[in-house]
């Protein structure tokens, strides 16, 4: 793999991480009986759906500019090894804080980023 696709195939890790943990987060909200109060509302079910949705389209597009730069083989060991890790890292953090709407946002948000970030890069 050329030098050109290291920091391509760094924030695809990066962003493959934080979309499993997103979605490891998310998971606990599932099924709705099990949802705090603060995610029962309308507000609630907004930033629950809204961030599943954000990081779905981040990582579709991460994972299509992705594939201009990085080598197929790199992106399949290096975003298998963050979907491995997610769990991992995401039990360092407190339950507390994994159960809460600030963990939704800022997992989509930096999905989010990130996306924005290879697109940038990813222009001729």
């Amino acid at each position: 793999m050329s030098q050109d696709g290291a920091l391509p195939l760094g924030l695809l890790m990066l962003l493959v991480l934080s979309f499993s943990m997103h979605g490891l987060a998310a998971s606990g909200h599932f099924p709705k009986e099990h949802r705090p109060a603060a995610l029962s509302t309308g507000a609630g079910r907004l930033v629950l759906f809204g961030s599943l949705l954000l990081s779905l389209l981040s990582l579709a597009a991460g994972l299509v500019l992705g594939a201009r730069t990085i080598p197929w083989y790199a992106a399949v060991i290096g975003g298998g090894a963050m979907v491995l890790a997610a769990p991992l890292v995401l039990q360092k953090f407190p339950d507390d804080v994994v159960n809460s709407r600030m963990a939704l946002i800022m997992l989509s948000g930096a999905n989010a980023v990130v996306a924005v970030i290879l697109m940038g890069m990813a222009r001729p």
